[in-house]
């Protein structure tokens, strides 16, 4: 994914390759979710669950990344 993101990078901005990557990424996490029902009401009972988790783990690794980042930040960032 990341060589896909970056090759994408000469036609467009980050910020539309990271809206798009996002976007997919929500997208299929929907549709893995959906997997673990049998019916949309089901899912619907689960759907404040279902974000909360989704958001808790899309933070934490953000956390993680953005902390990369930053403790190799001189060494990772082309100026």
């Amino acid at each position: 994914m990341i060589e896909l993101a970056n090759g994408q990078l000469g036609e467009t901005t980050p910020g539309k390759v990271s809206a798009s990557f996002m976007y997919g990424a929500t997208r299929f996490n929907a549709f893995t979710a959906a997997t673990n029902f049998g019916t949309a009401a089901e899912m619907k009972a689960s759907r404040d669950t279902l974000i909360a988790y989704f958001v808790k783990q899309y933070q934490s690794m953000l956390e993680e990344n953005i902390d990369d980042f930053i403790e190799q930040f001189d060494s990772v960032m082309y100026r």
